[in-house]
């Protein structure tokens, strides 16, 4: 075993130690050291998906969350109801910057947050009249809406409201439709199983509902993209530059008739691999679409996943593949030559939601940074799979880890930047560590393809190199309390 194994290895017993016996053994299936031994073990995984420890700090979401805030809201077209106590609704009025096409509140909702706002008295005697009086209200204020879903907060789980029955009744009485998604918080260990429950619905409502009136042979849809930023406006470029015709974006920028089209794809592209893998498995099983994972996070893997993407069809979109690469390519070596020098070398921590723990990687590594620690919030077995095989030799891998270890890790690491999310941002600045938001971009993006790598490579250069942290203490200098 390398001497960087073994560094990594006691980095993180260290780090552990402080824990009782019970937790620190518990907290030690969650952190492996990339090894080669690791990347060619078909079996090994560090321990995910599973419940976060009681009394820790924890950066995952709930159920709720992941329904509500990544499956269904980026719809555009329809009406997304957080059907519970006010609070996850105001929770979720700062959305992920779903970039969408389309008048707000006319035919466009995705900045919109409709709660049904329970109290006291809807917790005793049930909230079915409430939501009934409340998708009424929305059929008339919003005429174009061309659909409702109903996405329920804890309470009305506890409480056994039948929200079926009322969006069935309510879809007959409305004419559009009204889709119960029983998303409860509580329900599963994270927002992972929000996401599945997310997709149940769409499959149980919505797919294979509409007709696409002309196929052509070069129909792909876009799935797992939120649009944060204008993503997968930025992706929807190049591959209809090459010769594809986008027919569905599930969900960013998406609409209702998307999902009921999609089946009419020839191939679906799934970008975030966690929250929409059940959906093109399926879409395959069921209709016999074929499927496959693509990064266009930096050049190289844009690069990548394009011929392969171009792979699955003639040679005519081969030919524009190419074309499409040389296109840009020049523009991409123009950027690494202007930021690289001044990111080489700097070393990056991650800790985020979907697939971006590892999708980002070749993106980093394109500007000469280095991953040093990297792991997700909600991840599953083959999520830590995948990652393997993208991380060099030593780097720090984990799940769900705790606020303390985050903060602890930094430090030991000397790292030159972390990327996680809005809950981490601003203990790290207090730090005096560097930090992006990788959830929703710290208000900038695209960051996906050729046009989101020039932003994604200014914004690092801009976080890390900016003269305020000369301001601040070193994160060496700054004590994290246990």
């Amino acid at each position: 075993m390398s001497s960087i194994v073994d560094k990594g290895k006691q980095i993180v017993e260290e780090i552990l130690e402080v824990y009782p016996q019970k937790s620190k053994k518990d907290r030690t299936k969650h952190f492996e050291i990339a090894d080669e031994e690791l990347v060619n073990c078909g079996t090994c995984s560090i321990k995910s998906n599973m419940k976060s420890r009681p009394g820790v700090m924890t950066a995952r979401g709930c159920a709720y969350a992941g329904s509500k805030g990544v499956v269904w809201g980026p719809i555009k077209d329809m009406v997304h109801i957080s059907h519970g106590p006010i609070g996850c609704g105001q929770y979720s009025w700062g959305t992920r910057r779903n970039y969408a096409n389309g008048v707000l509140g006319i035919n466009n909702f995705t900045a919109m947050q409709i709660t049904s706002n329970f109290q006291e008295k809807d917790i005793v005697f049930g909230g079915d009249k409430k939501l009934e009086v409340i998708c009424r209200e929305i059929k008339e204020m919003f005429p174009l809406a061309k659909g409702i879903s109903v996405q329920s907060e804890c309470p009305v789980g506890l409480i056994g409201d039948d929200i079926g029955a009322v969006a069935k009744k309510m879809t007959e009485e409305l004419g559009i439709p009204v889709i119960p998604v029983r998303c409860e918080g509580f329900r599963g260990v994270s927002q992972s199983l929000g996401h599945h429950i997310a997709n149940d619905a769409i499959r149980d409502f919505l797919m294979g509902r509409r007709e696409l009136q002309e196929c052509g042979p070069y129909d792909v849809s876009i799935i797992g993209d939120y649009n944060i930023g204008g993503d997968a406006w930025a992706s929807r470029i190049l591959l209809e530059e090459m010769g594809l015709r986008v027919i569905a974006q599930w969900s960013g920028d998406g609409t209702i008739n998307e999902l009921g089209i999609a089946h009419k794809s020839r191939l679906n592209l799934i970008h975030c691999h966690r929250s929409m893998n059940y959906m093109c498995t399926t879409m395959e099983q069921e209709y016999g679409i074929p499927w496959m994972e693509y990064n266009f996070f930096g050049p190289t893997k844009t690069v990548e996943s394009l011929r392969a993407i171009a792979a699955r069809f003639d040679e005519t979109i081969q030919e524009k593949c190419e074309q499409v690469i040389a296109q840009y390519m020049p523009q991409m070596e123009e950027v690494i030559r202007k930021y690289r020098p001044r990111l080489e070398g700097k070393k990056v921590m991650l800790l985020i939601g979907g697939l971006r723990a590892r999708h980002t990687i070749g993106a980093y590594e394109d500007l000469g940074m280095e991953i040093v620690a990297t792991g997700y919030e909600f991840a599953h077995k083959d999520d830590y799979e995948k990652t393997y095989p993208d991380v060099k030799e030593g780097t720090i891998l984990y799940d769900d880890p705790t606020a303390y270890e985050l903060e602890e890790l930094a430090q030991r690491l000397n790292i030159d930047l972390m990327g996680a999310g809005v809950k981490e941002k601003y203990v790290y600045h207090k730090m005096g560590i560097p930090f992006r938001q990788m959830h929703s971009w710290d208000y900038s993006g695209p960051y996906h393809g050729f046009d989101g790598f020039k932003i994604f490579a200014r914004d690092m250069d801009m976080t890390i190199n900016s003269p305020v942290w000369s301001l601040l203490p070193s994160q060496q200098n700054v004590e994290v309390s246990v």
